[in-house]
C-alpha cells in the first residue's frame, strides 16, 4: 500500500511538472523584425524611438557580421543573407550563394519554423514579407506565410501592409513565432545611397521605426500580454556602399549589420562577444525552450539572453 501511494505521488509530481513545463513553453514567444539593407551607423543617425527603446530594454550589437570565418564565397545580397538569418547556417550549407537560388538545400537546413513545429506541433508561426523569394523559396512550416507586395507595387506600400497584417495577427491569433520583413530601407539605398548622410535613406529607417512601433503597440495590447514572455529580435541581412551591396566580402560598410535582442529574457547592454546573422535562429530557439540538436549543424549560437 505504501509502495502504491509512493508511485501515485511520483506520477502526480511528474504530471504537475509536465503541465508547468508546457505552460511555460506556451508563454514564450518570438517576434523577429528583418530590416533589409540597414546600416548600423545610419540606424544610430536616424530618429528611431521604438528601436531605441528595444535597445534600452535588451542587448545590442552594432557589428554583427553577415559572413562567417569558414565560408565567405557567397555574394553579399539578400538571397544568402536571409537564408542564413532564417536557417542559422552559412551559405555553404543552405546552398544559396546569390539571388538566383540555383541549388538551395533547405531540406537539410530548413527555415527555423520547421524546428519550432517539430518540437511544438501546436505552435502558430507566421511570416510576412515584401521580398517574394522569402515567401516563395525560403519559408517552410508556417501556418501563415504572406507576400504582401504586388510585383509593381512600391516596397514602402508593401511594408505598410506587412505591419498592418502583423497587427491583425497579434490581435486575432496567438502566434508563437512571427517574422516581419520590411524591405524599403534597402530599396531606398539602391536609389539614393546607403549612408548615414543620405537623407532619404535615414528617413526611411525612421519610417520603418514607426511601423515597428505600431506592431509593438499591438503586442502590448494583447489581453494575454501580461502572461506572455516575448523576445523581440531585430536584424538586417547586409549594409551597403554607394547604391549597392554586391561583392562586398571585404567592405566593412556592407559586412557590418546589427542585432537587437529585447524583452524580459534578454540581457542588458552591448553584446561583447562577436555576433553573426546565423545567431538569430539559435537565440530564438533557445528562448522558446527548444533544445538545439547537434545533428542540425547550426553555425550560430544563442546570444543576448540572460543567464539562468
Amino acid at each position: 500500500m505504501i509502495r502504491q501511494s509512493y508511485f501515485l505521488l511520483v506520477v502526480i509530481v511528474f504530471l504537475m511538472a509536465s503541465a508547468a513545463s508546457a505552460e511555460d513553453a506556451a508563454r514564450k514567444k518570438v517576434l523577429l523584425f528583418g530590416i533589409d539593407g540597414c546600416r548600423p551607423d545610419a540606424l544610430r543617425t536616424a530618429e528611431t524611438p521604438h528601436l531605441d527603446q528595444l535597445i534600452r530594454d535588451g542587448a545590442f550589437a552594432d557589428d554583427t557580421q553577415i559572413l562567417g570565418e569558414r565560408y565567405r564565397d557567397n555574394d553579399t545580397v539578400s538571397g544568402p543573407g536571409w537564408s542564413s538569418i532564417l536557417t542559422g547556417v552559412w551559405a555553404d550549407k543552405h546552398g544559396v550563394n546569390g539571388n538566383e537560388f540555383r541549388q538551395p538545400n533547405y531540406e537539410e537546413y530548413p527555415h527555423f519554423f520547421r524546428r519550432i513545429k517539430d518540437a511544438q506541433p501546436s505552435a502558430f508561426t507566421a511570416s510576412l514579407a515584401t521580398w517574394a523569394p522569402i515567401t516563395e523559396k525560403i519559408v517552410t512550416a508556417a501556418d501563415v506565410s504572406r507576400q504582401l507586395r504586388e510585383p509593381k507595387e512600391s516596397y514602402g506600400k508593401g511594408d505598410e501592409a506587412v505591419a498592418a497584417e502583423a497587427v491583425r495577427l497579434l490581435r486575432e491569433e496567438n502566434p508563437t513565432a512571427m517574422f516581419v520583413y520590411l524591405g524599403n530601407v534597402d530599396e531606398t539605398g539602391h536609389v539614393h545611397g546607403f549612408h548615414p548622410s543620405v537623407e532619404p535613406y535615414v528617413a526611411e529607417i525612421e519610417t520603418v521605426d514607426r511601423l515597428v512601433g505600431t506592431v509593438l503597440q499591438a503586442l502590448r495590447e494583447r489581453p494575454s500580454h501580461g502572461e506572455e514572455d516575448w523576445l523581440i529580435l531585430v536584424g538586417t541581412d547586409h549594409g551597403g556602399q554607394g547604391t549597392g551591396h554586391g561583392d562586398g566580402q571585404n567592405v566593412p560598410e556592407i559586412l557590418n549589420g546589427f542585432l537587437i535582442a529585447s524583452g524580459p529574457a534578454a540581457a542588458r547592454g552591448k553584446i561583447e562577444q562577436p555576433t553573426y546573422i546565423v545567431d538569430i535562429v539559435p537565440t530564438a530557439l533557445a528562448h522558446l525552450g527548444i533544445d538545439i540538436d547537434p545533428a542540425w549543424k547550426l553555425d550560430g549560437r544563442p546570444v543576448g539572453l540572460r543567464k539562468n
